[in-house]
């Protein structure tokens, strides 16, 4: 491969262009005919024995070149990008200006690159912590709530239906008098009040003792996510199963020594409170770091492509993809259910995308301004901490990330403790 031209013809566009050797041209014409070859029936000849001059005296001398500069261009391209000392950000626009036997080929390759970063202040600033008191009424509701989870569920037998109640409930809706898609259930538990069902439903079964067959009357919301259902009166024929309510456990010691390691509900309650009290402190923090963040960002000067958001809208919207196929379900089945298509939703992560790769520029320009680097000693560490965490081996993550990208991850880290620790955080 030789460079030919490298030219920066816009903000963040670079066009290179770069030829292929006729030598190198004609060894992969050759490596591609011995591939086709077999596929390749002359008159004449047993199929696959034609000689590459006749072949190509037959079907034409060029029938070969696009799969041969298939098998080069690739890696021809990876070079001119590492001889011109680009960093390219996106898909390039390529281009074969000219090819031939005698002379190779000549590619064109348009290049969206990585924006130059002028960086602000980033020592000197100033932010306030706020620290969030964890007052008895807090620590109260951690402890109800623990309470809720641990409640006994008791049936009902001398009462009819009331709010909080779980009704087990069969149940039947119409519209016009026709009986429509989902609006069919057995043995359904409802919890009276949760808001699970449309608007009038729930307070509708209040009341209703246990065998009693009764109408519920409702009108669906507008808009609905079945829209052929949006604004419409419904009847719901229903029939109340049974009925239980939550009994919630008393709240003294032995409630302690049931539903934690303590022996008394006052130890309990000091560590109920020593947890709030930690993560009131992490949320402080982070807070603090996002606020001297925000700041270096809002100081820094650059002129961003465009491709840049795209490409880390892609990635936030795989990430998801993802997330949804290990609970077994499909992106395009989640888009029909929400009633989004495609572009609607990729447009719900443009702000997320945006906000994310100015942090990412800004902080590399302070990793840049300080020579920050992160040491195999700390990627070891970092590697130790995932293995506890995700039950892998360090060996195995070591396959499973990249090494050199973990190191520019853990540097962007590095710049925020140092923005950090130089900077004037008072506390409110």
């Amino acid at each position: 491969m030789e460079l030919i031209r490298n030219e920066k013809v816009a903000d963040n566009t670079v066009e290179l262009e770069f030829k292929v050797s006729a030598e190198d041209f004609e060894k992969a014409i050759s490596k591609v005919f011995r591939k086709a070859n077999a596929d390749i029936t002359v008159p004449g000849f047993r199929k696959g024995k034609a000689p590459r001059n006749v072949v190509e005296k037959m079907y034409g001398a060029e029938m070969f070149f696009n799969d041969a500069i298939d098998e080069l261009l690739p890696q021809a391209y990876e070079d001119a990008v590492k001889e011109a000392g680009v960093t390219v950000v996106a898909r390039p626009e390529i281009d074969i200006l000219s090819c031939s036997k005698e002379d190779g080929f000549v590619t064109k390759a348009v290049l969206t690159t990585y924006p130059e970063v002028t960086i602000g202040e980033y020592k000197g600033l100033k932010a306030e912590r706020k620290a969030i008191p964890v007052t008895d009424e807090i620590v109260d509701a951690d402890v109800r709530a623990l309470a809720d989870r641990n409640a006994r569920l008791v049936s009902v037998s001398d009462r009819a239906a009331a709010m909080g109640d779980i009704a087990n409930i069969n149940f039947e809706g119409f519209v016009d008098g026709v009986a429509f898609d989902g609006g069919k259930g057995e043995d359904f538990d409802l919890t009276l009040g949760s808001g699970q069902f449309i608007p009038g439903f729930e307070e509708q079964i209040v009341g209703h003792e246990i065998g009693e067959e009764f109408d519920v009357n409702v009108t669906f919301p507008d808009p609905y996510q079945a829209a052929e259902l949006a604004g419409k009166p419904a009847v719901f024929k229903t029939k109340v199963n049974s009925l239980k309510f939550r009994e919630l456990p008393e709240l003294d010691d032995e409630f302690a020594k049931d539903v934690s390691e303590f022996d008394t509900l006052d130890e309990l309650k000091a560590d109920l409170r020593k947890k709030r009290e930690e993560e009131a402190n992490r949320s402080a923090e982070l807070a603090v770091e996002n606020d001297l963040v925000e700041q270096v960002v809002n100081g820094m000067s650059a002129i961003i492509p465009e491709a840049m958001y795209e490409v880390r809208v892609e990635e936030l919207v795989n990430d998801f993809a993802n997330r949804l196929a290990q609970q077994g379900l499909d992106i395009n089945t989640y888009l029909t259910y929400t009633q989004m298509d495609m572009d609607t939703f990729k447009k719900s992560y443009r702000d997320t995308a945006e906000k994310q790769v100015k942090i990412r520029l800004a902080l590399e320009a302070v990793v840049k301004a300080e020579g920050i680097v992160a040491s195999d000693e700390d990627v070891e560490k970092e590697l130790a901490k995932m293995s506890e965490t995700y039950g892998y081996s360090v060996e195995d993550l070591k396959t499973m990330i990249p090494v050199e990208e973990m190191k520019k991850d853990l540097a962007i880290q590095k710049a925020i403790d140092f923005v950090k620790e130089n900077s004037e955080i008072t506390n409110a």
